[in-house]
């Protein structure tokens, strides 16, 4: 059988007038078959005939359980047999359902682009890489926020992704917009979503992270679970940044990663040409969206200030967020204050600051200050070497107690 680029060669030379004995031997093949192709004026396939199977009664019912079971034919077969009776081997099932694959294939990776009008929507995401800090290999988390509308975006990096992250990283992009969006879209993240039903499509969110939006105003919005692409865009904001932003380079510290995406953000992705809408996200973002978002208003940061009270350990130490701060030690035992404000940790006892930390952004490590351990006897505290307090020097002594020994000796009335 020929293939029909064969055939429609075929038949243009027909037309121009070739017989075909000429066709036969031009193309390599017979003229009997050329004059059979000429005859049905094209292309045709081939008549195979068609046995009934045994599951042909039965494509409405495989396609319902294909469905509930996602594409899995073994399962299917074995609802065969249990609840119809017909006992049948896997590769018959899969040969029977392969149509009905191909639907649940293209329904899964069918995507309806809907675009949103300018300050509508803010879109959220996280991720990860390895990157060389100073001469070491670390693991950051990056934050991008990308506007529905112009596609700007904003970047912030943390090396954790818990809550505090998600929440601190919103704000940031509020600032670098200069505006609030009317919804936050998302994925189904721990930190944000507490339930999400796939029959449903009820949201139940995180609880402080439902106040966070109410404190600013913004209605979040979660994708469908397991299905990203429902955000009606495929963006790809994290994966963009790391091939563009972060591949390739070193960086002397977080400080210093940070200055580079506020940088790139400015110089790159602002200005570049966007794939989808042919402009400048910052072009599109000055004429149509900054007047469209929401004014900010003067508010501290969510999570800028948190009071909580404490007691000190027998170690000199306070916990907080499961990690320890040093405070002096004359306090061991007591209650003390202490106030999380803009990443930094201060500790408050009768109304006077005793100690004030940078906040630790890792998990279970020990910030102390040598200073507030200055009394305890010990060498070894979680793995930080102190000396107890500086003896006075022989020139700091006062004069008398600088006798030699003789004379005390003598006052005794004996030796030592």
């Amino acid at each position: 059988m020929l293939a029909p680029q064969e055939v429609q060669k075929m038949l243009a030379l027909s037309a121009l007038g070739w017989g075909s004995k000429r066709i036969g031997h031009e193309l390599g093949c017979s003229r009997n078959t050329v004059r059979e192709y000429l005859r049905q004026g094209g292309w045709r396939p081939m008549d195979v005939a068609r046995r009934s199977g045994v599951l042909e009664p039965h494509q409405e019912w495989l396609a319902e359980r294909l469905r509930r079971h996602r594409g899995n034919a073994d399962v299917v077969r074995q609802d065969l047999q249990r609840e119809l009776g017909i006992e049948v081997g896997l590769r018959t099932v899969q040969r029977a359902v392969v149509p009905l694959r191909r639907e649940l294939r293209a329904e899964a990776l069918a995507t309806i682009r809907y675009e949103t009008a300018p300050g509508q929507q803010l879109q959220i995401d996280f991720g990860s890489t390895s990157v060389v800090i100073g001469e070491e290999l670390q693991r950051v988390h990056l934050f991008v926020a990308t506007l529905g509308y112009s596609r700007r975006c904003h970047v912030s990096v943390f090396l954790h992704e818990r809550q505090s992250a998600w929440l601190q990283g919103l704000e940031a992009a509020f600032r670098h917009f200069d505006g609030l969006p009317v919804e936050l879209l998302i994925d189904n993240a721990k930190a944000l979503v507490q339930d999400h039903d796939v029959q449903t499509r009820e949201v139940k969110f995180n609880d402080r992270f439902h106040a966070f939006c109410r404190y600013w105003g913004v209605v979040p919005r979660a994708c469908a679970p397991y299905r990203a692409r429902t955000k009606g865009k495929d963006e790809r904001g994290v994966g963009y940044v790391k091939r563009n932003a972060i591949a390739g380079h070193r960086f002397e510290s977080v400080e210093a990663l940070h200055a580079h995406l506020q940088q790139w953000m400015r110089t790159v992705a602002d200005i570049r040409l966007h794939g989808t809408t042919g402009e400048p996200p910052i072009v599109r973002f000055e004429r149509d969206e900054r007047t469209r978002l929401k004014p900010l208003p003067g508010k501290a940061p969510f999570l800028q200030v948190r009071e909580l009270s404490r007691r000190v350990h027998n170690d000199a130490c306070l916990e907080l967020d499961t990690n320890r701060y040093s405070v002096p030690w004359r306090l061991i035992g007591e209650s003390v204050t202490v106030i999380v404000a803009e990443r930094c940790v201060r500790v408050l006892y009768a109304g006077q600051e005793v100690a004030c930390h940078a906040q630790s952004a890792l998990r279970r490590t020990t910030v102390i200050e040598r200073g507030h351990l200055a009394g305890i006897v010990g060498a070894q505290f979680a793995g930080v070497t102190w000396l107890p307090a500086t003896p006075l020097q022989p020139a700091q002594m006062p004069a008398e107690l600088l006798r030699p020994l003789q004379q005390y000796e003598a006052a005794l009335g004996g030796g030592w």
